[in-house]
């Protein structure tokens, strides 16, 4: 496949850029709202102490669609400001943007602090008599109900002012970590495929562990783990700082423990997180057995971690360019009904919501974004490759989340928890994925695409797993007086790594290092939410195959809840419930069917 040459950003057609003049038709629009606002957001300031005043909950509500209007403007702000610096991040004018809008955020975040405060001194029962006396307010109900769970932990204006302005040092070891591992983390030089020099990068590394040449996986994997083992004392501090800032700030709001005051932002019971943990342990046999076919297919004595990533179907030729992968993501989502096709079309072929080609100075990766007012944008770096599609049904279906959300609820429930993100994104590419084997009788497409999906169970159920177990006994470790260091840190990742993958893979001493380099770690308690994920959108997938319309209509309306409901509720109103080990138990039953029909075809 030849690779496209990479263009200028004025070269790009413009039907292939996503429309922002539509945020904001000018740059100097821009500036203008931004001056604007800097003089309307002290507004807030005004209700300070006036909360709890009169009998009718006017001040109060009048403050909360203040907040509401003040933070929709600076998020549009932001969005602008971030698209336009990731279409060329060599641009110092966006960059300045985006800069100036982290700013003003932060001042109004630090403006509104009082709010929850003072809300929270307000007796439940003057609450009552306001949603009573006042309809306006009980658009508001739900979000008053969620803050009033969080009574207990919420301190007085002052230490809560504090605790806004501590936000920066609180990000102090996950920048460090950034710059570490983007920056000044220097990589070795291997021999690669043909013996040729290759300098290693984080992001050829999957690409060499992906290699048919056993030698070159092996060596990029220890050069990879061996270069952070030379930082390890360095980078056992940096976690271990992360861990202090969560504990200080689960003790200070009075948690009892770190991950209780993670999982309590969103209303998830911890018993989520630890049966999740269960039902994996539960299910690791059939996770064997596949390691066990990965052995044989790769005819190998011993797996080792280097042989985890490389395809069991490796040569497959499936070019797709952009225009025919938007006909075939838009078959994929039909079972979701015309209206919903209707909106996708449009937003790829006519209202432009997606930055397709890779430019000079472009963000890499894929994302979709907006805010309310606007619609979804999605930012790709096409290339015409099987994967690619899946990236944009990927996107695609994060975009219709937002553009349900934000049709169907005002602007205080608008968004959608990190707890629920990923399921439509997954849900589209198991769509995806049904189409096309439903579609082709090629036994090596058959057999990529279905490797490709047990691949994502293992990548992203099992082995997030197994990263939120090891959150959760580090944690633990320092919550009970050990100190982290890179011994006890690499043990517990060892130990782990030897449970989850049993005999089928010889765990080696240099996975001792991995923790070190998964950046997730420092969103604390944040992977497990992927495994959750691909389990509610695998059985959402298989119910809306199997059921149609009724499942379909549980699946829209989950799709425009929002945050109005939490997310635990509105998946169960999808009809998944992830209080029980249902959805894990299915997910990876259906990892079982697959595995079986792989079996067959790589017989």
């Amino acid at each position: 496949m030849a690779i496209a040459k990479i263009l200028e950003r004025k070269d790009v057609p413009v039907a292939l850029t996503w429309n922002l003049e539509s945020v904001f038709a000018t740059n100097a629009d821009w500036e203008s709202e931004l001056v604007s606002l800097k003089a309307d957001y002290p507004k807030i300031a005004e209700y300070k102490g006036k909360l709890n005043r009169g009998n009718n909950g006017n001040n109060l509500l009048a403050v909360l669609q203040l907040g509401d209007a003040i933070s929709e403007r600076v998020s549009r702000l932001h969005t602008y400001a971030q698209m336009r610096s990731d279409e060329d991040t060599n641009n110092t004018l966006y960059q300045d943007m985006v800069s100036r809008a982290n700013v003003l955020e932060r001042d109004i975040a630090t403006a509104s602090a009082f709010i929850s405060p003072e809300i929270l001194r307000i007796k439940p029962e003057r609450i009552s008599m306001f949603l009573q006396k006042n309809k306006a307010l009980d658009l508001y109900r739900h979000m008053l109900d969620d803050l009033m769970r969080a009574r207990a932990h919420t301190l007085d204006v002052d230490i809560e002012e504090i605790l806004a302005n501590s936000s920066d040092l609180a990000q102090g070891p996950s920048d460090i970590n950034n710059m570490f591992d983007n920056a000044d983390l220097k990589l070795p030089t291997i021999k690669g495929e043909d013996d040729q020099d290759v300098e290693m990068t984080q992001g050829n590394y999957s690409v060499l562990l992906d290699s048919q040449d056993r030698g070159v996986r092996q060596r990029a994997y220890e050069a990879m783990m061996g270069s952070y083992h030379n930082w390890r004392n360095t980078l056992a501090a940096m976690y271990s700082a992360q861990v202090k800032a969560n504990m200080f700030y689960a003790r200070t709001r009075k948690y009892g423990s770190a991950i209780e005051h993670a999982l309590s932002s969103n209303n998830i019971p911890i018993s989520v997180y630890d049966n999740l943990i269960s039902s994996v342990h539960a299910n690791l046999p059939v996770l064997h057995r596949y390691l066990e076919l990965r052995k044989r297919v790769l005819a190998l004595d011993e797996l080792h971690m280097w042989d985890l990533y490389v395809p069991l179907v490796p040569t497959i030729k499936y070019e797709v360019t952009y225009e025919k992968a938007k006909e075939i993501v838009l078959q994929a989502v039909a079972p979701l009904g015309d209206a919903y096709c209707q909106v996708l079309s449009n937003g790829l072929n006519i209202e432009r919501w997606v930055d397709v080609l890779e430019s000079k100075g472009k963000r890499s990766g894929a994302y979709s974004w907006g805010s309310y007012g606007t619609h979804p944008f999605m930012l790709l770096n096409w290339q015409d490759e099987l994967s690619e599609m899946f990236t944009l049904a990927h996107e695609a279906g994060h975009s219709m989340h937002s553009y349900y959300t934000r049709g169907n609820q005002p602007y205080v429930y608008s968004g959608y928890t990190t707890f629920v993100a990923e399921v439509a994104s997954t849900f589209n590419e198991g769509l995806l994925a049904h189409l096309l084997l439903t579609t082709t009788d090629d036994r090596a497409l058959r057999a990529y695409i279905i490797n490709d999906e047990l691949e994502k169970i293992r990548t992203t159920l099992f082995r997030q797993t197994l990263f939120a177990e090891f959150e959760r006994q580090a944690h633990a470790l320092a919550e009970a007086g050990e100190s982290l260091t890179p011994d006890s840190l690499g043990e517990i990742h060892w130990q782990l790594n030897q449970k989850y993958y049993g005999a089928a893979v010889t765990v080696d001493d240099h996975i001792r290092n991995e923790w070190s380099r998964i950046p997730h770690f420092y969103t604390s308690f944040y992977v497990f939410q992927y495994a959750t994920g691909i389990s509610a959108a695998t059985m959402l997938v298989d119910q809306v195959l199997r059921e149609g319309e009724p499942a379909v209509k549980r699946y829209l309306n989950f799709l425009s809840g929002g945050s109005s409901k939490y997310s635990i509720d509105l998946l169960k109103g999808a009809g998944v419930d992830l209080t029980t080990s249902e959805p894990v138990d299915k997910t990876l039953a259906i990892f079982g069917e697959k595995l079986a029909e792989l079996e067959g075809l790589l017989s």
